[in-house]
């Protein structure tokens, strides 16, 4: 019965709530890790609205996420930085990361596209995505800022992203079917492995 309640108060602890303000963008949002794939989107560019929604459906994640930026500028503020938060979210919300399976990988079809990600949430940041996206706009997103999402994401979170479209026609599918990998991969490193609950997934004792 302890064990249960004490699982269950760990999971209820798998949250975390952020403000990100700068003279760029104001950011905030409620991250819950254990969630239903519940969400509330708006950064002002829909098609990046849309990879963020589906990519909390597919992570089981629940998300809040508003943004106010300077797309009068341009669009990379509000891109990266969303990217930066939302890593930042989930470095928190791990908390010392005892006892999760710390890195996932999953590979994605969206029709005629394929696409891989893999995640570690080692604590060191490096990112490498291979969109293969070569238009200048999808739906309302510059393409280019792909990566800078999943940069300032990786930056955020202290993890090492890795992302690859292995073929495709449509340029939708190709940047829907990473953030769809991207989730699921991330899913299963969040995930907690019951056998070592107690424990850092680590030999150095710390991520």
């Amino acid at each position: 019965m302890k064990e249960n309640a004490s699982l269950s108060k760990s999971i209820k602890a798998r949250t975390a709530t952020l403000k990100r303000n700068t003279t760029e963008t104001r950011i905030a949002l409620r991250l819950a890790l254990d969630g239903q794939g519940v969400y509330d989107i708006s950064t002002g560019i829909r098609f990046f609205d849309h990879m963020l929604e589906l990519f909390t459906r597919h992570g089981g994640f629940d998300l809040s996420l508003k943004c106010d930026g300077d797309l009068d500028v341009d669009q990379h503020h509000t891109v990266e930085d969303v990217g930066i938060a939302l890593g930042e979210a989930f470095d928190k919300a791990l908390g010392d990361k005892k006892g999760i399976l710390r890195a996932g990988y999953f590979l994605m079809p969206m029709d005629e596209t394929l696409a891989i990600a893999a995640i570690d949430l080692s604590g060191r940041v490096a990112c490498v995505v291979d969109a293969k996206v070569k238009v200048r706009v999808v739906g309302d997103l510059q393409s280019e800022l792909v990566f800078d999402f999943f940069e300032g994401f990786a930056r955020g979170a202290r993890a090492n992203v890795h992302l690859k479209t292995m073929y495709g026609r449509s340029n939708h599918h190709k940047i829907e079917a990473i953030f769809k990998a991207f989730a699921r991969a991330l899913r299963a490193a969040c995930s907690r492995d019951e056998r070592m609950r107690d424990m850092i997934p680590s030999t150095k004792g710390l991520l």
